[in-house]
């Protein structure tokens, strides 16, 4: 049997591409790790509901594992969490985990220096692509997102709410990363080759929180499978 891997998925389009590239290598991923934020019960910084989460990780047919954090959560917490969350499944015999970085030197090697300390390894499957082949590659698959937070200091905020159709990436300013690897932008997934059924959203309020523009993505009755 392969080698498990544990995926930190954020829920959005670079986890979702990173994790169809190892599916496609038939990689044996044993579960999704997810950061959800105390009170708000929502994925940290992307502000996605919950039960949207879940939902994904059942469409996907994965185990999900959350890790709890308080709001404006400092590093020594964040770190100590991940690190006890990180253990569990090292007891269960994983030792690499993966992530959908592209090309942030400095958080691949923040990574890399903490799972290094736990006898762990760090996986980035689509690092250095280039960000418009693989926004290419997310149409060409038939990925479908939401923008679910964006950073209203570099794209309108009425991109906020929008599905990344062609027409999103035509009205991107040219400063703005397509794959939102600078922050600009943050996404929620709700179909692709890996789901089984798409999960049905609605947009609802726009909010402008601790500088950032977020969505409100709404569950709908749950879909059926494909």
């Amino acid at each position: 049997m392969p080698e498990p891997i544990l995926f930190c998925w954020s829920g959005g389009k670079d986890s979702a591409m990173a994790l169809y590239a190892l599916l496609q290598q038939q990689l044996r991923v044993a579960a999704l790790l997810t950061t959800v934020t105390q009170g708000y019960d929502r994925i940290s910084m992307h502000g996605v509901r919950r039960e949207l989460l879940a939902r994904q990780a059942a469409s996907i047919g994965l185990p999900l594992h959350e890790v709890l954090i308080p709001p404006q959560c400092v590093n020594p917490i964040y770190e100590a969490r991940m690190e006890q969350a990180l253990r569990c499944f090292y007891e269960q015999g994983v030792r690499k985990v993966a992530f959908g970085d592209i090309f942030l030197e400095d958080l691949r090697a923040y990574r890399e220096e903490n799972l290094a300390r736990m006898g762990m390894t760090a996986l980035f499957p689509i690092w250095k692509r280039d960000t418009y082949e693989l926004i290419r590659s997310f149409h060409a698959q038939r990925f479908r997102a939401i923008a679910a937070c964006i950073d209203p200091k570099v794209l309108d905020a009425t991109f906020a709410g929008r599905e990344l159709d062609d027409s999103f990436f035509r009205d991107l300013p040219p400063r703005v990363d397509p794959c939102g690897e600078n922050g600009e932008f943050h996404t929620f997934v709700f179909d692709g080759p890996f789901f089984r059924w798409p999960i049905p959203v609605r947009t609802g309020e726009i909010v402008h929180r601790e500088g950032f523009v977020f969505c409100d993505l709404i569950p709908k009755m749950q879909g059926t499978s494909k």
